[in-house]
């Protein structure tokens, strides 16, 4: 595995499973409608982490009712449904709301893709350090390493995410932006701050 860090490229030799396959085969639609990144668990799954998982996560960058609308439809056609619903206005509205839908490969619910808009520049923000990963020819993208450790040591924070964001810190130990990740931190600490304190004024409300 090579990580050109200048590039944001990394480089794997590996032979494709049928996660991964799963996973060009949705995002080589995706991308003819619009830019996406990958997120969460399968970041570290692609990068070599043995262990299983259900869905992937992706940001997509927000687009106009009326595409997502052609994007639905091509999944359709290609075999894919959503799991949510099956209305296009009611999936639009889903991701209005900055709520995700999931897609899976029509009467499999498992493996799922979680699809969803960015919802403030946090999460816009991937897409302006998000990582190229070529494995035989093919290409996705993931959100930055950095990134990635920060989430989920600072934003989600079960055993599995720290051993998710160990296996990328031991895996590219002299490559990773030490002070990056402490400012995604902090920035994801103010984020929680703002949700404890709206939930905190929301149940108030109520």
């Amino acid at each position: 595995m090579d990580y050109d860090r200048e590039k944001r490229t990394i480089r794997i030799n590996k032979e494709l499973n049928e996660l991964d396959k799963f996973a060009f085969e949705f995002l080589k639609i995706v991308e003819k409608y619009t830019e996406y990144v990958i997120i969460s668990g399968y970041v570290s799954i692609i990068l070599g982490r043995s262990r299983a998982t259900e869905d992937i996560d992706v940001f997509i960058k927000k687009i106009s009712k009326e595409k997502f609308c052609k994007l639905y439809k091509e999944l359709k056609k290609k075999g894919f449904w959503c799991l949510n619903a099956e209305d296009e206005n009611e999936l639009w509205d889903f991701l209005e709301s900055k709520m995700a839908i999931r897609f899976s490969k029509e009467n499999f619910p498992i493996p799922n893709f979680e699809v969803k808009f960015p919802k403030d520049y946090l999460d816009r923000s991937s897409f302006e350090d998000k990582i190229e990963v070529v494995i035989k020819n093919k290409i996705l993208f993931i959100s930055s390493l950095e990134r990635h450790i920060a989430f989920k040591e600072e934003y989600l924070g079960s055993d599995k995410d720290f051993e998710d964001a160990k296996h990328i810190e031991e895996l590219f130990r002299e490559k990773i932006d030490k002070s990056k990740v402490n400012k995604l931190k902090e920035l994801i600490k103010r984020r929680k701050e703002n949700e404890a304190k709206k939930n905190f004024y929301e149940a108030g409300q109520n």
